[in-house]
């Protein structure tokens, strides 16, 4: 039997580690179930298009990705998309379109309480 070791990537082990602290110190439970998604094996980590981000999300919400961003669809509304990674064409069109790209750990410390994040994916 192999055993199971998760991600390798110290940054990536080190994001974990903190979104867990982060759930206990705050007491939400969304940053536990950021952990654990990002915890998955990459081949099945989420991959989410802008046309999805725009359909469920409202001005002034938050998108949360914990996978990758890609950038198939357009952004009309103003809002923040953070995510554990980015291509680089979605990254300008976000920019593009007045939206801002944040990551994971910015997210964290702008808004601990995880107030008006959705997850996306």
């Amino acid at each position: 039997m192999v055993k199971r070791t998760g991600p390798t990537n110290p940054h990536l082990q080190k994001l974990i580690i903190d979104l867990k602290k982060l759930s206990v110190q705050k007491q939400v439970k969304l940053w536990k179930r950021i952990a654990l998604d990002l915890q998955r094996p990459t081949r099945i980590r989420r991959k989410v298009n802008l046309y999805k981000v725009e359909r469920y999300l409202r001005n002034g919400e938050t998108a949360l990705v914990p996978g990758k961003l890609l950038s198939l669809g357009n952004l009309t509304k103003k809002i923040e998309i953070a995510a554990y990674q980015a291509s680089d064409q979605a990254k300008k069109k976000i920019q593009e379109s007045g939206s801002k790209f944040l990551t994971i750990q910015e997210l964290m410390t702008k808004n601990p309480h995880g107030k008006k994040v959705r997850i996306i994916g």
